[in-house]
């Protein structure tokens, strides 16, 4: 039961915290490799399945409220497909030892931009 629970509350949780675009995928990642024993590849993995829902929903809600700018979807969309094959290609090509400082650095950075940035006008 325990090997149940556990992990389909930290998706509960993580996915609620997606949803208000805090960064669950991100405490995700921390939990699995930390506390569940989820080696940093599988962990990955399941992180970017986790995401599929939550951009789907995201963009959904998105749809829904108006905020998407087509010509701006037709214009980013042909890029960013092949960088982001090229990105996870070369992200399995690197020792996973050398990504851990940096991803720190990048978690650091937008969790200090995050808390110190001011809200857009309007909101």
């Amino acid at each position: 039961m325990k090997a149940f629970f556990l992990p389909a509350l930290v998706g509960f949780f993580t996915g609620i915290l997606s949803a208000w675009g805090i960064g669950g995928g991100t405490l995700l990642l921390l939990v699995m490799t930390l506390f569940l024993g989820v080696d940093q590849l599988s962990a990955q993995g399941i992180n970017l399945l986790y995401f599929l829902p939550t951009a789907a929903m995201a963009l959904a809600e998105h749809k829904k409220n108006g905020l998407l700018e087509p010509s701006l979807l037709r214009s980013a969309i042909p890029w960013a497909l092949p960088v982001t094959a090229l990105a996870a290609w070369a992200a399995t090509a690197v020792d996973v030892e050398a990504l851990k400082k940096p991803f720190g650095v990048f978690l650091l950075v937008s969790g200090l931009y995050t808390v110190f940035s001011k809200p857009p006008k309007g909101k």
